[in-house]
Order: structure tokens, then C-alpha cells, then sequence
């Protein structure tokens, strides 16, 4: 990446966002480290991470989160790592509306208006990278991952129209797509799930 840069990311409190966030840090760049937990923010800051409450599943949490950022750094982020996410299990049959909207809430909705909030810092600033961490159920569906499945299929459709919508404007737009990793993932979404 060169000089350093200031680099946001979602769902830092385990797994690909904070190997990630863990990795940048490393290599010299100022990462804002986010995650819907006061408990995890405060061990990322212990850490020395500059950390922050972010709860995709909430918009007050999303524009409290970007106002902070937006002092932290005077406007300028150069990457916006679009990580954070659960995954609910179950038949598609048996998803309530209710469980459907929750999922879609933090996989998709939460990270399009974060997103869309991120953009206009970039096109004041000429230039920025969004990535967003998909999955290969964004391609391929899986049994009883319904609700993911749904999300992330969703999320690389938002993702690749905006790739088409921002050509020429020197934001770039990624689209990852991992297989399964070792994490908290389900144990989080088992969390998660419990809520609603």
C-alpha cells in the first residue's frame, strides 16, 4: 500500500477483521478498528488499536461511529474494509420475517449506509478503496444457511453496481470471496441469534 494509510474496518473482535486489522496495524498503517462490543473496543484499545462502537445492526451506532472517525482523521479514510457479518442456521422454511430483516440488518443494510456515508469522504479526498468481504455462499447457496446465503448474494450485487457506478472516479471497489476459515464465527452468531 506504500505510505501509510488510514484504513476502517468492521467486525474487528475476531476472525478476518481482526487478523486483518492486526496485519495493517503491522505494516504501519493507522487502522480504526470497529466492533459492536464495548468489551472487545476496550481490548482493542488495550492493544493500541484506535478503536470504535459500530453495531451494523443499528444507524445511530453507524452515524455516531462516522462522526468520531470523521474527527479522528479530518475527513480522510483511504480504505473502508467492509468485514463485519453473522451468519443465522437454519431451514429456509422456518425463517421468520423477523429473523430474515435482523440478518439482512447487519450484513447488508448496516454496511450499504456506512458505505454510502464512507463515499463522499473519498470523492472530497479524490481517491479511496472499498472492500467488501463476502463469502463463497455469496455464489454458491448451502443448505440450512439460508438467511446468509440471502445476505450475502445481496451484498455482491450492491457491490459489483457500485464497482459499475464509480468507474472513473478513482475509488475502487473489491469483492472477496473466502471459504471457511477458523473463527468465532458461528459462536458469534449463536450470540447474535439468541436476541432476537
Amino acid at each position: 500500500m506504500g505510505s501509510s494509510k488510514t484504513i476502517l474496518i468492521t467486525g474487528c473482535s475476531t476472525g478476518i477483521g481482526y487478523s486483518a486489522a492486526l496485519h495493517l496495524k503491522e505494516r504501519g498503517h493507522h487502522v480504526i478498528a470497529t466492533t459492536r462490543s464495548l468489551d472487545d473496543v476496550q481490548r482493542l484499545i488495550n492493544e493500541g488499536f484506535t478503536a470504535l462502537q459500530l453495531d451494523l445492526a443499528d444507524s445511530s451506532s453507524i452515524h455516531r461511529a462516522v462522526e468520531a472517525i470523521v474527527e479522528l482523521t479530518d475527513g480522510k479514510i483511504d480504505a473502508l474494509f467492509n468485514n463485519g457479518a453473522f451468519g443465522q442456521p437454519g431451514a429456509v422454511e422456518d425463517l421468520t420475517r423477523d429473523v430474515l430483516r435482523f440478518q439482512f440488518e447487519t450484513n447488508l443494510f448496516g454496511t450499504h449506509e456506512l458505505t454510502n456515508l464512507i463515499i463522499p469522504l473519498m470523492r472530497k479526498q479524490g481517491h479511496g478503496r472499498i472492500i467488501y468481504n463476502s463469502s463463497i455462499l455469496g455464489l454458491v447457496a448451502m443448505r440450512y444457511r439460508g438467511a446468509y446465503n440471502a445476505s450475502k448474494f445481496a451484498l455482491e450485487g450492491l457491490a459489483d453496481t457500485l464497482r459499475l457506478e464509480l468507474h472513473g472516479t478513482s475509488i475502487y471497489i473489491s469483492l472477496i470471496e473466502p471459504g471457511s476459515i477458523l473463527s468465532n464465527f458461528r459462536t458469534n452468531s449463536y450470540t447474535l441469534y439468541k436476541k432476537i
